[in-house]
Parts: C-alpha cells; structure tokens; sequence
C-alpha cells in the first residue's frame, strides 16, 4: 500500500513538472533548443506521463501553429519567395531521394526504412514518412526507424544550424531558404528560422510549406513503385488552412492586431511542441535505432545540407 501511494505521488508530482514546463514553453523564458533539451532530459529520466497521448498531441498542436503562422505571412511575399525557390525545391527532393535509393542498396538497408528515410530528409520529416508509411505498406518498426533518425537529427540541426548560419554571416533570407530546404521536420525549421529572426523565419515557413506540398505526389509514386494503396496517402489538410489564412489576412487587413497576437501565439506554441517532440526521444531508443538508419540518415542530411548551402551562396 506504501508503495502504491509513493508510486501515486511520484507519478502526480512528474506530471505536475510536465505541465510546468509545457507552460513555461509559452512564455520567452525557454528558447527553442532549451525546449528540446528539457524534453529530451524528462524522456531519459523517465519523468514523461505515460498515459498522456503526446505524439497526438504534438501533432494537433503543430498543426495549429503552423496555420497561426499563416496569418503573420503577406500573400505576395509568399508567392515570391515560393516561385523564386522553385527550382531549388523541386532539385533538392529529386536529389534527396534518387540519393536516399542509391544509398540505401550501397549500405544494404531494408528497402523500405530507406525510402522512409530520404522521403523524410526530403521532403519534411515526420509528416512525409507518416504519409508515405501506408503508401508504400510499411510496418510500424520500420516507420518507428525513420521516425527516429529524422527527430534525432532534426535536434542536431537546432543548434547547430543558427550557430553555422552566424558564422558564414548568412542574410536573414539566405538563412530562411537554407534552413527550409536542409532542416527535416516543419517543426524544426521554424525552431531554428525564430532564433535567427523574423525575416528568416517568414521565409523559412513558406518555403517549407510549399516543399510539403509535394508530400502528396511523392506519396503517390511510392505506391506505385511499392505497389502499395494510394487510399492510404494521409494529405496534409493543414497546408491548405495555412495557405486559407495568409489569404484572410490579405483580404481582411482591419483585423492585422488578432493576425499579429495568432502569429505570436503560435511561435510559442511551436517552441512547445519542440518540448514535446524531446519528449518522445530516449537514449533507449536512439540506440536501438541502429547504426545503418542514421548512417543513411546522416548522409542524406549532409548531402542536401551542405549542396543547398553551397547553391545559396555562390548560385542563389
């Protein structure tokens, strides 16, 4: 009974330091990176409420963000930087995943975990391996891989990303388009863009977003190469919504002082979800992970994040 009631208490006690942290999430007292780390600390300490749905609620919730941030993002500016980086995004996912192929038969990993995972460095992490898993019949390890390579590095490129851009003296702009094409997760992206600033963070989630439109062609071919069911594709319905609420707000601009408070609104709620993504990663699980997923992972990331630097700077 002792035992019962010291197992209650801790339990009570590690949900209340949950929430507390989630809360603070939302105010400027915890940056993005700290987010991640403090999730990343309570999943290895064994401290995250295990009858919570978080991988759920991390998802809802960055859906939502992700259109709040729509409303903080001018229709034609959108337009311009999309087709101005058209060539850049369609380039960098063909690349990625004839590359992800390559490497795949080279390291001599399951077919499909290796499609996962240069779907995710190509596209946009997490929302492209969970759309392309039913298209191509994967099996809920081999998705729980690619989950797993993509969030870790998607960690990586938090930190190291801002810290790269800084010391290459990278434009608002430039750091915007690198970080959208070289960053997995929209999540992340957005993460990394804030810190650097709010031009960069304008045009990191739009060219993101127009990179996630292509979740449901890629998602098409994949079943057809895998002979998997297009019916299973899950589209992305928050793109449109975000794409619904730039529209709004150019149409409607006496309403600019609720866009400004859902804009600001919603980057906190993102540096939230950041905490909540941490705390779905384990050293657990990044060891079972396996050392030819990341490799290919690593590659991948490599690959598309030092090409597109380099077409930035000397070709952009």
């Amino acid at each position: 009974m002792t035992s019962y009631i010291r197992h209650f208490r801790d339990t009570r006690l590690t949900s209340w330091l949950f929430i507390l942290i989630g809360l603070l999430c939302l105010t400027p007292v915890i940056s993005s990176p700290m987010a991640l780390v403090l999730g990343f600390s309570l999943a290895s300490l064994g401290w995250v409420p295990e009858q919570w749905p978080i991988a759920t609620l991390t998802k809802k919730l960055l859906a939502y963000s992700i259109v709040g941030l729509g409303f903080g993002i001018q229709l034609q500016t959108a337009i311009a930087i999309s087709l101005d980086n058209l060539g850049l995004i369609l380039g960098s996912i063909l690349c990625t995943l004839a590359l992800g192929s390559l490497l795949t038969r080279l390291l001599k990993l399951d077919i499909k975990t290796g499609h996962l995972i240069a779907c995710g460095t190509a596209i946009c992490g997490g929302s492209a391996i969970a759309a392309v898993a039913p298209a191509v019949g994967a099996r809920s390890e081999q998705t729980a891989l690619a989950l797993a390579c993509v969030f870790i590095l998607n960690s990586v490129a938090l930190f190291v990303f801002p810290a790269i851009g800084h010391l290459l003296q990278l434009s608002q702009y430039e750091f915007g388009v690198w970080s959208a094409i070289a960053i997995h997760d929209t999540s992340s992206v957005v993460g990394a863009a804030s810190a650097y600033g709010d031009e960069a963070l304008t045009t990191a989630t739009t060219i993101k977003l127009a990179r996630a439109l292509w979740i449901v062609p890629v998602a098409l071919l994949s079943a057809l190469v895998f002979g998997g069911s297009s019916r299973k594709i899950a589209v992305p319905y928050f793109i449109l919504f975000y794409c619904a609420a730039i529209a709004m707000a150019q149409l409607f601009p006496q309403g600019q002082v609720w866009y400004q408070l859902a804009f600001d609104l919603s980057k906190r709620m993102l540096v939230l979800c950041l905490f909540l993504i941490g705390a779905g990663i384990t050293a657990r699980k990044m060891r079972a992970n396996g050392p030819k997923p990341l490799l290919l992972g690593v590659l991948l990331w490599l690959a598309i994040g030092s090409g597109s630097l380099l077409y930035i700077l000397y070709w952009h």
